[in-house]
Formats: C-alpha cells, structure tokens, sequence
C-alpha cells in the first residue's frame, strides 16, 4: 500500500481507499456480516481512510464502521457526510440547527466524540454561495464536535467555489475514466491551495469492472436499476451519468488495453493515481474479495504513455461528448 497526505489535514491515507455505500445499501442486498469481513480484510490490506454518510443504510454504513472501531486496534480515519438527510433537500435547510443535529447523529452511530472529516453532501449549488454555512462547520470544529471539514461535489464549478472557504480541507468529486473533467482545471487548483482530493465512483459503479452486459441483472433496490436517469438523485453517480449501453462500448473499447497482470478494475484504480493530485480512490467492496482485488492496485507499476493515451482517445470518443461540460 501507499500512502499521500490529505490536504493539510496531516494524515496520510492509503491510496485506495474504500467507500461504504454500497455495504449501506441501495447497491442490491448485502449482509453485515459479509461487510463486516470486507472492512476487516480492507485493514488487513492496509486501507486506513474509509468514506461514509449519516444517509447510508439510513446510518447503517456508521454503525459498521463504529463496529470495526471496537473490534480492531490499530488508526484509521472515517469520513462521513451532512445534509442529504434533508427533505426537502434545499440550500435553506443547510442551517446551523440542522447541521448541528446531523452532526450529534453521526457521533452517535460511530460512537465517537468528534468526527474526523465532515463534509458537505453534495448541497444544492446555492450552498458554495452562503459562507454562514461554512461558518457553521467552523463553529463546530472550534467545538470540538469534528477535526476536519470537507465538500463532496457533483460539479467541477462547485468544488472551485468551495476551495475558497479556508477551512475546506478536501473536495470529494467523481473522478474515473469515464469522468475526465476534473483534471483540466480543478486539480490545478486544489494542488495550489493543498487541499486533498478524494476520487469517487472510481470505477463507474461497477461499469469498469468489465463484468457487466447488456443483459447484467440489478435488484430492484439497485440505484444501477433505478437511477439510471436521475429520478432519485444526480444522475451523474449512477455509471457516471453515461448511458449504460455507451458505457459498455466504451468498455469494450477499453479491454485490449488492460496491461497484462492486471484486471480492468486495477486499470482504472491506478489510472487515478496517475495524477499527483489525487489523494485517493474510494472504491466501494460488499465482500472481502472485491477488497483485496481493488487495493492490489495500490502497488501496480504506472501506466505506460501509450496506454494513458489510448485511455484517453477513448474517453474523447465514448464519454466527453455526453458528460464533459454537464458535471
């Protein structure tokens, strides 16, 4: 495993992580106890940071966390998010009074006085334009009820927004080879002012595992199935806001590409960590075999110029076109 610093937070955190949605929910049926062996395994493996949010599995996804706490010895991070338990979910409901009741909720699902890293849920845009919210946040770190404060993004705008505000710390924003955009100016920006990036949906959900078809199956409590056009949120988190059948052309495109000894999994994990400014990957894991394949990837070599540039004609080719400038 390595390990990169998380903007000025002085931690540093493995280069892939892992994101706890999917053992929440919403990614079809999982049991906590085959989450609670992919957790485990991810510490064995090294993986010190782990992603979270107080509406994963309703709380579920902290609580498992606030588990592996108890059960292992050793330091790890866990991040977790505000403001999507919200409903209706709008700029006005960012206030001190809620924010401060989302807070109290998350330290008590992971049984902790202080959370290491709160961030924003991807707020509706008019948020990054109200600095008493963040003001807020600075409030509750004087108070000791958080350590360090964040944004996750939908949108490359709102990131650039949000780095504004001193306090911010890191900017989780979907970031994979179906989701280029970041890179072109962000980054740049986020290096200047050393706040660290967090990748999410690294691989697509699910899309650049090349194991899906045309004819995949998804549970009905599968946002794989029922997002796919945004009916219950951005539809950008859902296979990157491709569309499925483009999505699998582009990963058919993609396929003699994959360098021998690794899967296209690996691929697309260490694709990330070909920029400097990535701090790390989240890839989600509802079983310790997922785990171990995706934190491999930590310890690949680099990618060859000419497999980052066959990468990239791809992404010109399949995805720019449909989602370059909509996120």
């Amino acid at each position: 495993m390595h390990y990169r610093p998380l903007g000025r937070t002085g931690w540093n955190i493995s280069t892939v992580s892992f994101g706890a949605w999917a053992i929440g929910g919403t990614w079809g049926e999982v049991s906590d106890a085959e989450s609670m062996g992919a957790l485990h395994r991810a510490l064995d493996l090294g993986v010190n940071f782990f992603d979270s949010a107080d509406v994963y599995g309703d709380g579920r996804s902290e609580r498992l966390l606030a588990q592996l706490k108890r059960e292992r010895s050793e330091p790890f991070y866990i991040a977790t998010k505000a403001g999507r338990r919200l409903n209706p979910h709008v700029a006005g409901g960012y206030n001190r009074e809620n924010l401060t009741a989302f807070v109290e909720r998350s330290l008590v699902n992971l049984n902790t006085d202080a959370l290491d890293l709160l961030q924003l849920h991807c707020p509706p845009t008019e948020v990054y334009y109200m600095p008493e919210v963040f003001g807020v946040l600075d409030d509750l770190q004087k108070a000791g009820k958080l350590r360090h404060y964040g944004v996750s993004v939908e949108k490359v705008e709102e990131a650039l927004k949000a780095i504004a505000y001193p306090g911010v710390q890191t900017v989780q924003i979907i970031y994979n080879l179906f989701r280029q955009r970041p890179a072109d100016l962000l980054f740049e920006e986020t290096q200047k002012r050393g706040v660290g990036i967090l990748a999410r949906l690294p691989l697509s959900s699910g899309l650049l595992s090349g194991k899906m078809a045309a004819d995949s199956h998804f549970a009905a409590d599968d946002h794989r199935l029922f997002n796919r056009e945004g009916a219950a949120f951005d539809k950008g988190e859902t296979f990157s806001g491709l569309d499925y059948a483009v999505g699998l052309q582009a990963v058919e495109a993609m396929r003699p590409l994959v360098p021998e000894g690794m899967t296209m999994a690996q691929m697309a994990l260490r694709w990330i960590q070909m920029h400097p400014a990535v701090t790390c990957s989240i890839p989600g894991g509802k079983r310790a075999s997922q785990v171990a394949d995706n934190v491999a990837a930590a310890d690949l070599p680099p990618l060859s110029d000419s497999t980052m540039q066959a990468l990239a004609e791809v992404y010109a080719r399949f995805a720019k076109p449909l989602v370059h400038q909509r996120w």
